[in-house]
């Protein structure tokens, strides 16, 4: 397992991340920890999670990844394992936080509550990179890069993070870091894929000039990239059949993501994959951490079974012609995921 930095930072981590935001509602506490054992024994030090995990958010369980997390830390060297945790941004837009009665913000209020929640739950002093889950362009970064500042002043977080940020957004804040003389972010989370390339648009180059990691989730792309949706399928208990049933919020998310363009490209990517002898979740994995800006690569599972094919990423390197058959798909398939 290959190692990078995040951003400018001094922490370097396995250029694999295992998300945990199934642990506690499609993966129990049982097959929580056999997933994070296994991926410890493959070499991976990274781990993210969110105190608004797991998903989809619900009062009836908010806060259960953490705590499933933090048991499992305490059988392992802490300074082993390089933790990242969220802290939930606005709740009056897309997306309501369950924590916090659904009244978040990214404000010196919300923020110290929630590192103090974080830090309960996961049985820690400390998280080595404490991420804003989602953007809160109304509130202002002053006072968002202020408190988090003086929270790795005080030793609870060693380095920040943004997740769900846009160039504008990132440039601001980093704006404000450095007229604040304050910590800047190392990171940021976003969606990327072989199905969702626009990081490449505009945000690749912020990264690259201004020293910022991408940490990626959803390399496959919301597990529609494993083939598991194709030729009409809803497979029972699989995240998008159940979202569809609920309606709302998530189902809208289920057609972003598993739709007519989806589909296609998919399954070409399944082709090229199936030609250069790999699964194309392995393909998919393996693209995901084959770019300059990405320092390590989310992935989620909800069972030990799906581990070996994340696993067989791990020291692949795509060859050119792969990485010219996946270009053309993209060329002749622009944004499946809109």
């Amino acid at each position: 397992m290959k190692h990078k930095r995040l951003g400018k930072s001094p922490i370097y981590v396995s250029d694999i991340c295992m998300g945990t935001m199934t642990f506690g509602t499609q993966a129990d506490e049982k097959m929580s920890l056999r997933i994070l054992d296994q991926s410890v024994d493959a070499g991976i030090n990274f781990i993210d999670t969110a105190e608004n995990y797991p998903v989809p958010p619900d009062v009836k369980w908010v806060g259960r990844t953490e705590e499933i997390v933090g048991r499992w830390l305490k059988t392992k060297d802490r300074d082993a394992i390089i933790l990242a945790t969220k802290v939930c941004g606005p709740s009056h837009g897309w997306v309501t936080a369950s924590q916090r009665a659904g009244m978040t913000a990214m404000d010196r209020h919300n923020i110290t509550r929630a590192i103090e929640a974080s830090l309960k739950r996961l049985g820690t002093d400390y998280i080595d990179l404490y991420q804003t889950h989602w953007p809160d362009h109304g509130t202002g970064y002053d006072e968002t890069m202020e408190i988090l500042d003086e929270l790795v002043l005080a030793g609870k977080v060693r380095v920040i993070g943004c997740s769900n940020e846009s160039s504008w957004g990132l440039m601001k804040s980093l704006e404000a870091s450095s007229r604040l003389g304050a910590a800047r972010y190392q990171t940021i989370q976003n969606n990327f894929s072989l199905n969702n390339r626009r990081f490449e648009d505009e945000l690749a180059q912020v990264c690259r000039h201004e020293g910022v990691s991408l940490i990626p989730y959803s390399p496959l792309a919301g597990g529609v990239l494993s083939g598991k949706y194709q030729n009409g399928q809803t497979p029972h208990g699989a995240r998008f059949s159940r979202y569809i049933e609920m309606g709302g919020r998530q189902a809208v998310m289920s057609q972003r993501f598993v739709n007519e363009k989806s589909l296609a490209s998919t399954e070409r990517f399944m082709a090229i994959a199936a030609e250069a002898e790999m699964s194309v979740v392995t393909l998919a994995t393996a693209w995901s951490k084959q770019h300059d800006f990405v320092a390590s690569t989310i992935v989620g599972v909800s069972h030990e079974n799906q581990l070996p094919e994340i696993f067989a990423a791990s020291d692949l390197v795509l060859d050119d012609s792969v990485m010219k058959a996946i270009n053309k798909v993209t060329r002749e398939i622009l944004y499946p995921m809109g």
